[in-house]
């Protein structure tokens, strides 16, 4: 099942570790990526745009195959 926009997803360290992105910044992951949910907040081509709420940081692009999708997101309320 494709991943689509708002969807909450975790990343995959074996797909992570030795790819093009560890190899342009430290490829010493934080634990949030794998531990905790990120949402999906955009897509483009093979990339996802993903804010993990968890942790106080900036949204962040993973490719889609480094990702697996755990459920969907709560809706808003309001």
């Amino acid at each position: 099942m494709p991943i689509k926009k708002g969807v909450l997803v975790r990343a995959v360290r074996e797909k992570l570790d030795n790819s093009i992105e560890a190899l342009a910044s430290d490829p010493l992951w934080p634990p949030y990526l794998f531990e905790t949910d990120g949402e999906v907040l955009d897509l483009r081509g093979d990339y996802a745009f993903i804010k993990f709420g968890a942790v106080p940081t900036p949204p962040i692009w993973l490719r889609l195959d480094q990702l697996v999708e755990v459920g969907a997101a709560a809706p808003a309320e309001g």
